[in-house]
């Protein structure tokens, strides 16, 4: 019978088991201010949200520049006031309030906040992973065209697999005349005994006659499944419980599998031993080796598993001897069976499994091996490789390209038959994700803009400076969202979110920032420096509101910076009243404006200012012109003119 079906059918049968967010820094401006005075904005928000004034972005902003500069415990402040204000946030900020709070060590209130942001992103999660399961056909055919396959020329009429390369041989296993064939009891079962086989393989992946491997390692049991060392000297491959004459059996007197290893002494494979994770109780099999033959991967279902069948790798040490082995977890391995490793020379890790979305049976999958042996996103290698039936050992030369891999597809000689193929085109597993990192206000691009990559979870992937023009790239998997935080000193930190799919090759993420540090001189408008959009008044009224209060703090806070200041207050409305009640109503606006100022603290003399009207809009809309309420709203403004430094 075939050492294919390992932990594959469910059971095991005689013979028949198958193989902080990372800190990112806002420094102080320190310069000494000679030709241009400038203004902190996050030092005017602190002392107006010190006077009481409450404002959900203000709260955002405060939190996020302590947050951002590594400060957490003075960031639960503004965050507690944040979610004081309103406790609908996107999920972002219950994860950067939590990790304020454990600062604080206040891991109760943590873990709750905690709770609602793997609430929230679990939603998003399940979200993402519907549209990718409901999508998961397209996304294969993305994926598919790459090979070119044929027949391998060396099949049989019974079963035929698992390939490896040997110098210039194939060695796969057969059991075309092992003198035992036994009708299938199941449909993923075939009982003919196999042994190891070798055929020359040719420049063009052509391969030679058959022959049988040595004796040495052929017995009347299954052989399968063997990988080599790069100088041939070892091989490690997958038996039944059988070494020296004598056959090893479960509680259940069933014979599993086990990997064994031998050495070439002479032109002769000997020392043959077992290898020291083995059981009689469970199954291992399907060996491949890591590219510096220090990590040796297989298929196990040994307490521990997560699924039928799961990948598991273990340490090959300087001695020989070997460490504990690791199941490779939930990134790889799922409830059902993941089996036939292969690792390539560019560090990949080929595997199949039945426990993702696929064509059917198993397919063959492809996940990036990362340099602390953590994995990349798992990707269905597609069309022609995987078909709707069992698709799996696949095995390549990373220089060539070209390889083999076995399948039980219709019309091939035997149960399970080899392929040849030669990949004509490379996964593209990665895409460009980069853009422009500019100034708001004049949209020009910013050098030396500190910019991150962060994963869904916040979690700094990457770090780059923008160069000439504000540019930015990273390299980034597919079909994943991701956050780019941009920082630079004189400007508000910024986040935003990128949604990467798996169509195109180059996504593009600008990122405009705000700045923090503005001058100020002669003739600037503080509403604009502030962000002061408008300074409500009840309708007919000239009475200031609290909204109007809050951003009038804005303009106390700097006055009393800078004492010598004396500014313009103008006060305008739209042209949807007389011309004549438009100026009464502004003039009364300016100066009970003005009144609040001085009642605030800020000398009379430094202040004067008038109404308009409607006599300098900033737009078409004139009596008699038709226009939008968001029109109209841009000619009812405030404006602080500075007239004065001295």
């Amino acid at each position: 019978m075939k050492i294919k079906n390992i932990l594959y059918t469910g059971f095991i049968v005689l013979f028949a088991v198958n193989g902080t967010a990372q800190k990112a820094s806002l420094r102080k401006a320190d310069k000494n201010y000679t030709e241009y005075a400038y203004i902190d904005a996050i030092t005017i928000y602190e002392e107006v949200a010190a006077k009481g004034y409450k404002d959900e972005q203000m709260f955002q902003r405060l939190g996020n520049a302590y947050y951002f500069n590594g400060e957490l415990s003075k960031a639960t402040k503004w965050y507690e006031a944040l979610f004081a204000v309103n406790d609908q946030q996107d999920p972002e900020y219950y994860y950067r309030y939590a990790q304020t709070l454990k600062a604080t060590e206040n891991y109760t209130k943590a873990d709750q906040m905690l709770e609602i942001f793997n609430q929230k992103k679990n939603i998003d999660k399940r979200a993402m992973l519907f549209e990718s399961n409901k999508n998961y056909l397209e996304q294969i055919k993305l994926n598919s065209g790459r090979f070119e396959i044929a027949d391998a020329g060396i099949n049989s009429t019974s079963s035929d697999y698992g390939s490896a390369f040997l110098n210039d041989k194939l060695v796969f296993a057969s059991a075309r005349d092992t003198g035992v064939v036994a009708r299938k009891r199941f449909k993923w079962t075939n009982r003919a005994f196999t042994n190891l086989y070798t055929a020359t393989l040719n420049s063009d992946g052509t391969l030679g006659e058959p022959e049988r491997f040595t004796k040495k390692i052929n017995s009347k049991f299954n052989e399968s499944t063997p990988v080599f060392s790069k100088d041939g000297t070892t091989m490690y491959f997958t038996r039944n419980n059988f070494l020296k004459g004598k056959r090893g059996r479960d509680d259940k007197k069933n014979t599993l599998l086990k990997l064994y290893k031998a050495n070439l002494v002479k032109e002769e494979w000997t020392n043959l031993t077992e290898l020291p994770f083995n059981s009689d109780q469970y199954s291992v099999a399907h060996p491949a080796l890591s590219v510096d033959e220090k990590t040796l991967y297989f298929a196990s279902d040994m307490p521990g598993t997560l699924g039928q069948s799961d990948l598991y790798s273990v340490t090959i040490n300087a001695d020989g001897t070997f460490g504990l082995p690791q199941n490779l977890g939930a990134s790889v391995n799922t409830e059902g069976r993941e089996t036939f490793p292969f690792v390539s020379g560019d560090n990949e890790l080929y595997f199949s499994s039945d426990g993702r979305p696929g064509l059917g049976g198993l397919d063959v999958f492809v996940s990036k091996i990362n340099a602390d042996k953590t994995f990349g996103e798992v990707l269905n290698i597609g069309a022609p490789v995987n078909t709707s039936q069992d698709d799996f050992d696949f095995v390549m030369n990373n220089e060539s390209r070209i390889g083999f891999f076995s399948s039980n597809r219709e019309g091939g000689k035997g149960y399970d038959d080899i392929y040849r193929f030669t990949e004509t085109k490379k996964l593209i597993r990665k895409q460009s994700l980069g853009g422009v990192v500019t100034d708001s206000e004049d949209n020009k691009g910013l050098e030396n803009v500190k910019v991150n990559l962060l994963d869904d979870n916040f979690q700094v992937m990457g770090e780059a400076l923008t160069g000439v023009g504000g540019t930015y790239t990273f390299e980034v998997d597919a079909d994943k969202v991701y956050y780019i935080r941009a920082t630079k000193e004189a400007y508000e930190t910024k986040e935003i979110p990128v949604s990467v799919d798996k169509s195109t090759g180059k996504i593009n993420a600008a990122v405009p920032l705000f700045r923090r540090i503005k001058s100020i001189e002669k003739g600037t408008d503080l509403a604009k420096t502030l962000d002061i959009p408008i300074i409500y008044f009840d309708l007919d009224k000239s009475v200031i509101t609290k909204a109007a209060a809050f951003e009038l703090e804005k303009v106390v806070a700097v006055m009393r910076k800078y004492p010598e200041m004396k500014i313009d207050v103008r006060s305008h409305t739209d042209s949807r009243q007389m011309a004549r009640y438009n100026r009464t109503l502004s003039d009364k606006r300016a100066k009970a404006t003005i009144k609040w100022l001085a009642q605030n603290g800020i000398d009379s003399k430094r202040l004067s200012g008038k109404g308009y009207g409607e006599s300098q809009l900033v737009n078409q809309c004139s009596d008699g012109i038709v226009c939008t309420e968001a029109e109209h709203q841009l000619n009812r403004r405030s404006e602080f003119i500075i007239v004065s430094m001295e």
